[in-house]
């Protein structure tokens, strides 16, 4: 019988709004053997002392001065004793049974060679709200296989859908603590590269909580879009590293030519480096996405005034 221990990690800051509900969804897990660590990176509400107030023999709780999300997540994953890792944001929350369900794919124990995702969908105010729409990431895939399908169509999974054994969190290394915006795409992609394979797992879920003010994922400051940058350098020469070939060309291609439809009209040098990037690996015919208005000025204006009068004239 499958006893593992999973260590659920929760970097919180500034999340006294969601904290509770976090937790609760975190101790409501229909798989038992769990601890939870929280670490509270210097918030300045009432995280902390919200926090708190679970603490057991089940919820150890962390306080660090403000240092970011990375740091956070490293510190809780040093003093965790898990078979498995179970990210967890401070304002997201887990189905019951995902755990559960996850777990009880074939074979999937600490020293398993794949890692866990799960179907996710985003909310606002309440899960209830959440429409879980399969999408291409939605099934079992080669590690390379996963990056090239979520390069070339800009998908993602958000940190909480995965389940990482032990083996693989070892072998991925820890949280590059350089990295702010897209901290997760670096590290999960590292995942993800560490394994022989991704297992998708139907009917678990997790939610991701958008729309927050000031969340580090909109942030728009040169230090976000500094980070965007290095984690798109790295992810990129983490595949190539793994395959030089025409097709993870193309995937990188697209993923330098995505930050350059995301950052623009700001950081102008960052967008050059990325251009230059997307043209030596061969290019890219992605085109920025958006509605009917959008899609119309992208056409007869190009993309670059329709993206400025989308952003900045609405």
């Amino acid at each position: 019988m499958n006893s593992s221990l999973v260590s659920i990690l929760i970097p919180a800051y500034n999340a006294a709004p969601y904290i509770a509900e976090t937790l609760d969804s975190a101790l409501a897990q229909t798989w038992y053997n769990i601890e939870i660590i929280v670490v509270d990176d210097g918030s300045r509400d009432d995280t902390l002392a919200i926090a708190k107030t679970y603490e057991s023999k089940r919820v150890k709780v962390i306080s660090q001065k403000n240092k970011g999300a990375s740091t956070a997540r490293n510190r809780a994953l040093k003093a965790a004793q898990g078979d498995f890792i179970q990210y967890l944001d401070a304002d997201d929350l887990l189905a019951p049974d995902k755990i559960e369900r996850q777990l009880k794919l074939s074979e999937f124990d600490r020293n398993s060679d794949y890692v866990a995702s799960a179907e996710w969908a985003r909310f606002f105010q309440n899960p209830s709200e959440a429409v879980f729409t399969p999408q291409t990431l939605w099934t079992d895939m080669s590690p390379i296989d996963w990056l090239i399908a979520a390069w070339e169509k800009n998908l993602m999974m958000h940190p909480a859908a995965w389940l990482v054994p032990r083996n693989i969190s070892d072998s991925a290394g820890m949280w590059n603590e350089n990295v702010s915006l897209n901290d997760d795409g670096e590290y999960f992609c590292r995942v993800i590269l560490a394994s022989q394979g991704v297992k998708f797992c139907t009917d678990a879920k997790s939610y991701y909580r958008s729309g927050i003010s000031g969340s580090l994922s909109g942030s728009k400051s040169r230090k976000a879009w500094e980070s965007a940058f290095l984690s798109a350098e790295l992810c990129t020469n983490n595949l190539l590293s793994v395959e030089n070939s025409d097709r993870t060309h193309y995937a990188c291609a697209c993923y330098w030519q995505y930050f350059v439809f995301m950052a623009y009209p700001q950081a102008q040098d960052l967008i050059q480096n990325a251009e230059k990037n997307v043209r030596s690996l061969g290019g890219c015919d992605l085109k920025p996405e958006g509605g009917i208005m959008f899609k119309v000025m992208r056409e007869v204006l190009g993309w670059k005034i329709a993206i400025y009068r989308y952003r900045y004239k609405k």
